[in-house]
């Protein structure tokens, strides 16, 4: 009821309102068809004059016609009549679109500026006449003038229709202080019926946002000329062309109010006819209804109130207290009740029902809750065994393959041993018999003959090394002092082939360092395979980096070899798994056994090998390896942190 009350006032407040505004906009139409009427009894008038037989006569005679217009402007009211004839009928044409009507022979009619030099040309009465101060005017637009000296004209011109005189006779009507006008408009919209003179209406005639003609007061005896629109009615009038039907601030008060663009001949909007009655007393008249249908519903609520809340209180109270029950369960209290309810009809069975429900809800919510306790118990067991037993399995199965590959390789291993030591065995044979045949004739190929033998000898021992891969215990270790720098530069004579045949260049910096205690075999082996991997990584082109350096970690002297490519480097991802045995990024090239070997020989000499991504390109391993005074200590320093990317 309070909504529909209110929905109900504000649609009458707004039809209120609407009424209002259409009685507004009746009146501004009025004022509206009155200023028209004005300017075309003005143009018909002229017309009528200069179309006359008095002015006929006139002009015949060839007296000056000054008299005569002034007795006609006197009897059609103007303030202002003149005949334009020759160079001056020219020049107002050429200055007033009216005036041009007239010379094409059609009578016009239209409201016009006249700046003050033109008026004072026209009448020095009218210019002090239509001279305004200007009022300071609450909420109207800032602006630095002090007075309004033009003047507002009702501009008429009609061609003379006389034999032998061709003319133009303009009059005008000044509506600056032009009170009479004013208050006619005012009497045609608001003092035409007994029903409306309880209206408090007024018009206004502004020139641009300036009041040059009003019957709103600023005293009781004072007219408000001077005063100014506020500027939200200017920006809305005159700036955007709009018809303004709304309330606005006049002067000291609201009104209802209606604002009407007026163009001048040139169709520039130049000022605004205003009508508009005091909002005041529609607004007492609407509070004084709000409070009546206020009061009318209070009494009703007053009256009828009582008697609704004891008769619903007997149907609401029983089911209110059922619904808080229900709450209490949905929380998760099960032990909510409705007890008894003193009622024995329908709503009584209804409570006794539900509190029965509950009992069963609460018993089965109790053995659900001790099976599922039981069953997350069991489940839990049975998920750490399972943890375990999985865990175990994962662990075997890795074991497993491991074993499966080892015994494989050491398998493969053996054959190939075997097949390789055949033939070596025959290419030593046969370097001795050339040895014996040629006598002192070997020795100019002696160096040739003494590097077949090296190597036979190194593939002997790479044949032995990976046996030993194999079944390490099968085999010892044969390491002795090496100069590290001096087994680089035998390495990269041995792999001169591969870099050979691309376009690699090979910067060398062997600075001094001590040596290390290896065999020289396996660390040939190892330095062997990281430069044939970094001649493959570099794909054809590249720099190959090697530099050795003393250098020591963590107080134990030693010895660095930095091997660096211009390759793309190894993937983040991956750069962890590549000394694990097996792993290769060349599918169906490698075994995966290379780096995984030569990890277990550097570590075996008390070694160290890493690897990592340079900033620039490439990948760099490090190869530490103790002096021979720390080669027998276990286990040997780690090596720190890697330096900052070459």
């Amino acid at each position: 009821m309070p909504l529909l009350m209110v929905l109900a006032m504000a649609r009458w407040n707004a039809d209120y309102d609407k009424v209002l505004i259409a009685n507004v906009e009746s009146d501004l139409r009025i004022a509206e068809q009155y200023l028209g009427q004005l300017q075309a009894n003005s143009a018909r008038a002229l017309q009528e004059l200069a179309s006359s037989a008095r002015l006929a006569r006139v002009l015949s005679d060839g007296a000056p016609p000054a008299r005569f217009l002034d007795t006609q402007r006197e009897a059609l009211q103007l303030d202002f009549l003149y005949l334009l004839q020759g160079d001056a009928l020219t020049r107002e044409k050429a200055k007033w679109p009216v005036v041009h009507e007239a010379a094409a022979g059609r009578m016009a009619s239209e409201i016009d500026i006249f700046p003050a030099a033109e008026l004072e040309a026209v009448s020095p009465t009218l210019a002090a006449r239509a001279r305004i101060e200007l009022i300071e005017t609450e909420a109207a637009a800032p602006t630095d003038r002090r007075v309004e000296d033009r003047g507002m004209v009702v501009h008429s011109a009609a061609p003379i229709r006389v034999e032998g005189h061709r003319g133009v006779l303009v009059g005008g009507m000044l509506l600056n202080r032009n009170l009479d006008f004013i208050d006619t408009i005012n009497a045609l919209v608001y003092l035409h019926g007994q029903s409306d003179v309880s209206r408090q209406g007024t018009a206004t005639l502004f020139l641009d946002d300036t009041r040059v003609s009003t019957n709103v007061r600023l005293f009781e005896d004072v007219r408000a000329l001077g005063t100014r629109v506020s500027a939200a009615v200017r920006e809305a009038v005159l700036g955007q062309g709009k018809t303004w039907l709304d309330r606005a601030f006049v002067v000291d008060d609201w009104y209802i109010s209606g604002y009407l663009p007026l163009t001048n001949s040139f169709g520039t909007r130049v000022g605004m006819l205003y009508v508009g009655f005091l909002e005041a007393p529609y607004q007492t008249a609407k509070r004084e209804a709000y409070w009546i249908v206020v009061g009318a519903f209070a009494l009703v609520i007053a009256l009828s109130a009582p008697l609704f809340l004891w008769l619903a209180k007997g149907i609401f109270a029983p089911l209110e207290r059922m619904t808080r029950t229900m709450a209490r369960v949905e929380r998760g209290d099960l032990t909510a009740r409705n007890g008894t309810i003193g009622r024995h009809d329908e709503i009584g069975q209804v409570a006794d029902h539900l509190d029965t429900l509950l009992d069963q809800v609460q018993e089965r919510d109790r053995r659900l809750r001790n099976w599922a306790d039981e069953l997350n118990t069991r489940v839990e067991e049975r998920t750490r065994e399972l943890k375990i037993a999985n865990e175990k399995l994962e662990e075997t199965f890795r074991q497993l393959v491991m074993s499966e590959k080892l015994a494989s390789i050491g398998e493969i291993t053996a054959g190939v041993a075997h097949e390789i030591n055949n033939p070596v065995a025959v290419i030593q044979g046969n370097v001795d018999v050339m040895r014996m045949t040629l006598g002192d004739g070997a020795e100019p190929v002696r160096t040739e003959l003494d590097l077949i033998d090296n190597q036979v000898m190194r593939i002997g021992a790479i044949v032995g090394k990976l046996l030993q891969f194999a079944r390490p215990s099968e085999f010892g270790t044969f390491a002795e002092h090496v100069d590290v720098a001096a087994v680089v530069r035998d390495c990269l004579v041995l792999v001169d082939h591969v870099i050979s045949k691309q376009e690699i260049r090979v910067l060398t910096q062997f600075d001094d360092a001590p040596c290390v205690r290896i065999d020289p075999g396996e660390l040939q082996q190892v330095i062997i395979n990281l430069i044939i991997n970094a001649s493959q990584a570099m794909d054809g082109q590249g720099t190959l980096a090697l530099s050795v350096a003393g250098e020591s970690r963590n107080g134990h002297a030693g010895v660095a070899l930095r091997i660096a490519d211009t390759g793309p480097g190894i993937p983040a991802d991956r750069i962890g798994q590549i000394f694990d045995p097996f792993f290769t990024t060349k599918q169906g090239e490698g075994t995966g056994l290379g780096l995984s070997i030569s990890q277990t020989l550097i570590q075996r000499a008390g070694g160290h090998i890493s690897v990592r991504n340079r900033r620039a390109r490439g990948a760099e391993f490090l190869i530490w390896l103790p002096g021979p005074d720390q080669a027998s200590d276990a286990p040997a320093p780690g090596i720190p942190p890697a330096a900052a990317p070459v």
